[in-house]
């Protein structure tokens, strides 16, 4: 048998990709038009467009969901990896990739209430940003003299507070400054209830407060703009919301928390009678001390009496002291003027001594006298060198040839070189000689000669 195709049943059909798409889309949308799904959180992102995409996963599978902007702002957190989450969507198929994917338009935190969540995430943010810090906490005035409550006007809170304070401190002004304490809207009425007290600071101290609740009921007092306003409130907050083991991000703002709406008033304002008891001993310590210092003073003034002497003794024995000063005073400068005139005299005397003039007579008579002393032995000397000289003069005439020729001899030389003839010898027979007479000379020539008795040799 030839088997033939039928191209009516669903096996024969050829689909295009975007008609077979178009068809798994269709399924999927009208069997899971809204479905609730569970899992983990992994790959959690936030691009600009502000939808959150991510991956929800149990152990064996995994599916891309989003949320988006629309339905995020809904959510009281924000969501994050490794959260286990439960959340109502749809399927939905994106055909340019062929992929689905989960649309939350709900999500909770799985096991822990999406509130929780945001406080924790909102009690995380304050803190980092230090508005839980100590050294911005403002100090509680000792005794108000006006305080304000801002809490429901219909509660029992307010009476609790106002009951509280009376006994306390009868007859103290109080302000109350009635807002919803939940519900929508209660954060916005207690953030302009704290901006009223600080627009008109006649308030020295604020306790906010409400009764306990769970912790929807309390969600007012874990907004953030509530957390800011008491944060910028220049009036000292002390908050009593819900019961002592509730805590809200009002109390870790408020400069003090109280247990409970009672403790707030007792913290706020001291006991009257005992500030009284404790004025009226002090003012009896105040009496007794000053009474003590009044003997006291009593009793030095006594010691001071004794030992006081009299004005007129005592000014006598001054008067005695100043001339007795005054003769010492005169004594001591008359030493010292003695002491001056004799130091004086005695630079007059020096300088008598030194005195130029004296010293140029001296030297005068100095200069005087070794003049006398040089021409007296200059005569000596001279008249001792004159006689020596005369005596070597004497001698000399005698030795001199001058006398010789004097005496009749002559001196020959020759006439060329002018020297002395000693012997005959020496000269020729015709040579002119040089004849030095005792007055003039004579020029003669030789006409003979003898040597030793011997003639013309």
């Amino acid at each position: 048998m030839k088997n033939v195709i039928q191209p009516d049943t669903p096996q024969n059909i050829i689909y295009t990709v975007s008609k077979l798409t178009a068809g798994i889309k269709a399924v999927l949308e009208e069997n899971f038009p809204f479905v609730w799904v569970t899992g983990e959180i992994s790959n959690f992102s936030v691009p600009v467009s502000g939808h959150y995409y991510f991956t929800l996963k149990d152990e064996h599978a995994q599916i891309s969901a989003v949320i988006f902007r629309g339905q995020n702002r809904n959510l009281k957190f924000v969501p994050a990896d490794g959260m286990n989450v439960t959340g109502l969507g749809r399927i939905s198929l994106y055909a340019p990739r062929g992929s689905y994917q989960v649309i939350f338009e709900y999500l909770e935190p799985k096991g822990i209430g999406e509130m929780q969540i945001a406080f924790e995430q909102l009690k995380t943010q304050l803190s980092e940003e230090g508005l839980f810090d100590e050294k911005h906490k403002q100090k509680l005035p000792f005794l108000p003299q006006k305080i304000a409550i801002i809490t429901s006007p219909t509660g029992a809170v307010v009476h609790d507070i106002i009951k509280v304070t009376h006994r306390r401190y009868p007859n103290i002004h109080i302000k109350i400054i009635p807002v919803k304490v939940q519900g929508d809207g209660a954060d916005k009425e207690i953030v302009s209830a704290l901006e009223l007290l600080n627009r008109r600071p006649d308030v020295d101290v604020a306790i906010m407060a409400r009764g306990g609740g769970s912790l929807e009921d309390l969600n007012a007092f874990n907004t953030e703009i509530v957390a800011r306003a008491i944060f910028r409130s220049k009036i000292p907050i002390i908050s009593a919301i819900g019961h002592e083991t509730d805590f809200t991000i009002a109390d870790f703002v408020a400069d003090l928390r109280a247990p409970t709406p009672s403790a707030a008033a007792e913290l706020a304002v001291p006991v009257k009678h005992e500030l009284k008891q404790l004025c009226h001993k002090l003012k009896n310590d105040i009496i007794t001390f000053g009474y003590n210092n009044i003997d006291d003073y009593r009793i030095q003034l006594n010691q001071l009496m004794v030992r006081m002497v009299d004005p007129r003794k005592k000014l006598q024995e001054l008067r005695f002291h100043a001339d007795d000063l005054m003769l010492r005073l005169i004594r001591l400068t008359a030493n010292a003027l003695d002491r001056k005139r004799e130091r004086i005299s005695w630079w007059a005397d020096r300088l008598r001594i030194i005195n130029p003039q004296t010293q140029i007579y001296k030297l005068k008579d100095t200069v005087d006298r070794l003049k006398y002393n040089i021409q007296y032995y200059m005569r000596i000397y001279s008249n001792s060198k004159s006689s020596e000289l005369e005596a070597q003069a004497a001698r000399l005439r005698a030795l001199s040839p001058i006398a010789i020729l004097e005496r009749g001899y002559s001196i020959t030389r020759t006439v060329s070189d002018k020297t002395v003839v000693k012997s005959a010898e020496s000269v020729e027979i015709g040579q002119n000689l040089d004849i030095l007479l005792a007055r003039g000379s004579l020029v003669c020539r030789v006409g003979r000669k003898s040597i030793n008795g011997q003639k013309n040799i």
